[in-house]
């Protein structure tokens, strides 16, 4: 299990790299849920997504012979994006494979950033491509099984429980695709604010988390959400076990609704979020009516890597405009 001491380590080892995003209060969310909301505005960070944090961390970390060799890691986006970027700041080489379903920005920014891009035709043949390249010889940066990605993770959890201050939040709201920015948000706050719950969230169709907890441990699951960014075709045991034990539930909510909150997030915070933080306003309603009197709610809005043209043929599609 990660704990404080790994995740400390993490922050001063990133601290010249990444942002320290801003935790605000959100008076337009607290109108609109009807409790107070305070927002972890990640899609800010350097990259537009926390994945930046986690890629950064396992660079640094690297010995010369593994930075020689390359590093490779599978994405549906922004892992692939952050991993290419900050690979070409600290001149490593980098493969990123994705699938084709990727969205085209993704993959445009990553080879921008000078990475080699692999396309698969879903994320089942990516990690199987890139478990391949691995074992030819590149430095595999996993994007959620992997003690020091998710050290760097979970620093996003400990300047939330910073910044936020003692007593301000009673629940966070974490999105779920492999597990990574949650088993290291939950075990930063488990040390920091051990009286704050944390929620997970997931999308149909990506339930990569919820179907590990109900069968007892990583299974594989069908992928057909949209919000790529979120499918991982299963959870890794290491996050597995942090959700397990850390993790209030893992609520599941239709594409259609994280579309409608990518749209509520714009005009009620005024932030331009992807599906994988549209969906933390459904769940963060539930998590409201459960709780009940007293709930102050912690959104960690965790990417804003999508274009406006992707995010109105999501609401076209769904008759949201």
């Amino acid at each position: 299990m990660i704990g404080s001491k790994e995740i400390e380590a993490a922050a001063e080892r990133i601290a010249g790299h990444v942002v320290r995003t801003p935790t605000v209060a959100s008076p337009g969310l607290t109108a609109l849920l009807g409790v107070p909301v305070t927002a972890k505005l990640e899609l800010l960070q350097r990259t537009g997504s926390f994945k930046a944090r986690g890629a950064t961390a396992k660079l640094l970390s690297l010995s010369e012979a593994e930075r020689a060799a390359g590093v490779v890691a599978v994405s549906g986006g922004n892992h692939g994006i952050a991993l290419a970027v900050m690979a070409a700041a600290l001149d490593v080489k980098a493969t990123v494979v994705m699938p084709r379903t990727a969205p085209a920005r993704s993959l445009a920014l990553a080879e921008q950033a000078g990475a080699s891009v692999r396309l698969t035709n879903g994320m089942d043949s990516a990690f199987q491509l890139v478990t391949r390249l691995r074992d030819e010889g590149l430095t595999l940066v996993h994007p959620f099984d992997d003690p020091v990605v998710i050290a760097g993770q979970g620093t996003v959890g400990l300047e939330l429980a910073e910044d936020a201050g003692d007593g301000a939040l009673t629940d966070v709201v974490v999105s779920i695709g492999g597990g990574g920015l949650i088993a290291g948000i939950a075990a930063a706050l488990a040390a920091k604010r051990p009286g704050v719950r944390v929620w997970g969230v997931e999308t149909e169709g990506a339930e990569a988390m919820s179907g590990a907890l109900k069968a007892g441990g990583p299974v594989p699951v069908p992928l057909s959400s949209l919000v790529t960014t979120l499918s991982a075709p299963s959870v890794s045991q290491l996050t597995y076990d942090h959700v397990s034990a850390l993790v209030e539930e893992v609520l599941v909510v239709p594409d259609r609704e994280a579309v409608q909150g990518c749209l509520d997030l714009a005009e009620h915070a005024k932030v331009w979020a992807e599906p994988a933080a549209g969906c933390l306003l459904p769940a963060a309603r539930q998590v409201a009516a459960r709780v009940g009197d007293g709930a102050r709610i912690g959104l960690v809005v965790c990417g804003g890597n999508t274009t406006p043209r992707e995010l109105n043929g999501w609401a076209d599609q769904f008759g949201l405009l």
